[in-house]
């Protein structure tokens, strides 16, 4: 299954979550797209809920079903918790980390970002929006691209990094420091239906 390319504002809008992270989608009108959209009751089937949570994970990463259900997958051979264990490998995608330190306003941009050879870590390279980082690891914009207008504004109006992230604004590098815990990843997520999704299959 290919990328969503599509209008991220009604995907949004239909799964109940900002997809761009800035809850603009939802301010105005907070319920599905379409003639129906503030009135509709159909009661969803227990299948149609655990889908739907899957949805809204997939594309708030935006990545395609075969990297989702990899990832899955991989976070099962894990020991522990199999929802949060991929929870938790999701958030240590390369272009995720890339947002989460502000220098990228959604994760598409920070996507662009990386595929475009703007973001080094442990300063070699590296345009691969999936690449896995290990606590420890630092990640840092290229030098040529340090005047980037799209990062500097970026990083002007971030106010807020992630603890289990450090994050240098003058050097625009930041460090994966540790794996972070569940409570500081997307609430609005119940991976567990996930998880039953993909069971029940």
């Amino acid at each position: 299954m290919a990328r969503f390319t599509g209008s991220n504002w009604k995907k949004s809008r239909r799964l109940g979550i900002s997809l761009s992270g800035t809850g603009k989608e939802l301010e105005k009108r907070p319920y599905a797209p379409g003639q129906h959209g503030p009135n509709q009751r159909k009661k969803l089937s227990e299948y149609a809920i655990q889908l739907r949570e899957k949805q809204k994970l997939r594309y708030l990463y935006g990545i395609t079903e075969r990297q989702f259900r990899n990832t899955f997958d991989i976070a099962g051979k894990q020991s522990g918790v199999h929802g949060e264990n991929f929870m938790r490998l999701l958030a240590r995608r390369l272009d995720a980390v890339v947002y989460a330190l502000g220098l990228a306003r959604t994760r598409r941009q920070a996507r662009q970002l990386v595929n475009h050879g703007h973001i080094e870590v442990d300063g070699g390279r590296v345009d691969i929006p999936s690449y896995t980082l290990k606590p420890g690891q630092v990640i840092s914009v290229r030098e040529k691209s340090q005047k980037l207008d799209i990062i500097l504004e970026s990083v002007e109006i971030n106010n807020f990094v992630p603890e289990y992230l450090e994050f240098d604004e003058e050097k625009l590098s930041g460090t994966f420091v540790r794996i972070p815990e569940r409570s500081e990843l997307p609430a609005e997520i119940n991976e567990q239906l996930i998880v039953e999704y993909y069971s029940g299959k």
